[in-house]
């Protein structure tokens, strides 16, 4: 298994392979769809957004929170379907520059590029072990946007050895669903010709 620490550099990431295997440590961002589309006002209107994610890592997931005090308690970090995001990601890789994003489900050819031009790559993580997956959360440092709602906020995650993520776009332009894709067609295709369909 590989171990990123965040900031992760261009040369990290560009050393990745699809199926590599990879666990990190340090500073996660979550954001869905509503935190893209705010972040890319903030870029229209030339405004800084309030926090920093060039060389950083982007989770696509509505965690479930809690709070406790002044503080806030990750319960669960369960991956969104990345595809939500497929209409704003290029632009959000090259505007802001993360090198990491994880979510489930894959993304457009478009992302893929914009991920290979601009030295990002997409870790897969397993959908419905929120809760496992949590448990390489060990704190919650900050929250933006919290008006947008609980899961589209933007929550400012620590993680120690948060994982296992599988390399399911790397950022020289391969995918891995883009791969099943193609072989599952290529099975399929066989199948017909042999039952003469």
């Amino acid at each position: 298994m590989i171990h990123l620490t965040v900031p992760v550099s261009r040369g990290d990431v560009e050393a990745l392979a699809v199926g590599d295997i990879v666990e990190m440590s340090g500073t996660i961002h979550t954001l869905r769809d509503e935190a893209h589309r705010e972040a890319l006002a903030y870029a229209a209107r030339n405004e800084q957004l309030p926090f920093d994610i060039r060389d950083g890592v982007v989770f696509h997931c509505g965690p479930i929170m809690r709070k406790k005090g002044e503080d806030w308690e990750l319960m669960a970090a369960g991956p969104t379907t990345s595809t939500r995001m497929n209409d704003l990601e290029p632009d959000f890789i090259r505007t802001f520059g993360p090198r990491i994003i994880i979510g489930k489900g894959g993304m457009s050819r478009p992302t893929v590029e914009a991920m290979s031009t601009n030295g990002c790559v997409y870790l897969a993580t397993t959908g419905g072990a929120a809760v496992l997956a949590a448990r390489g959360i060990r704190s919650v440092s900050g929250v933006h946007w919290l008006g947008l709602g609980m899961p589209e906020a933007v929550w400012v995650l620590e993680a120690s050895h948060f994982g296992p993520l599988t390399v399911a776009i790397d950022a020289h332009g391969n995918s891995l669903f883009e791969d099943v894709d193609k072989n599952v067609r290529a099975t399929l295709t066989t199948l017909k010709k042999r039952m003469g369909i």
